[in-house]
């Protein structure tokens, strides 16, 4: 990612944060860094071990308060499939999940219209604000072993 780009999340970043009440903090701006460069809606646990690279010092407790403080201000969602632990997805665009019932990778489907999810008949007088769509099955490489 170039110096641009980081500079303007980081401005992002300390807008949003600032507009719902947080502070912009070196370890919330990690946190986000480490969401932003591998989008494959990481657990908590994941998170914490990939901060731990740039932020030897980084607790769990702060992964978690870091977590919560982007859910908040609307830079992160919640991702939960099933019973298995909260996953953070920093695609804020409205799109679904696909999940692989093989290898478990969770990867972003993008949707045909906001306003209308996957070309759902939305009955009159109805209006979206949010979905949460998941789909499941087999990924490309698992697709691709299973047919060898």
């Amino acid at each position: 990612m170039s110096a641009d780009n980081h500079s303007a999340l980081d401005h992002q970043l300390n807008e949003r944060l600032a507009t719902s009440g947080f502070r912009f903090t070196p370890q919330r701006q990690h946190v986000y860094n480490v969401l932003l460069e591998k989008r494959d809606h990481p657990t908590v646990e994941e998170v914490f071990i990939r901060s731990k690279h740039g932020m030897p010092d980084i607790s769990m407790a702060t992964v978690y308060n870091c977590l919560d403080a982007l859910v908040t201000c609307g830079l992160v969602r919640h991702v939960n499939l099933d019973r298995s632990a909260t996953r953070y997805c920093p695609n804020m665009k409205e799109h679904c999940h696909f999940h692989c019932d093989s290898c478990g990778g969770i990867y972003d489907v993008d949707v045909l219209a906001e306003n209308n999810p996957a070309g759902l008949k939305i009955p009159d007088g109805f209006r979206v604000k949010h979905f949460d769509i998941s789909i499941r099955g087999l990924c490309r490489d698992c697709s691709n072993k299973e047919q060898k």
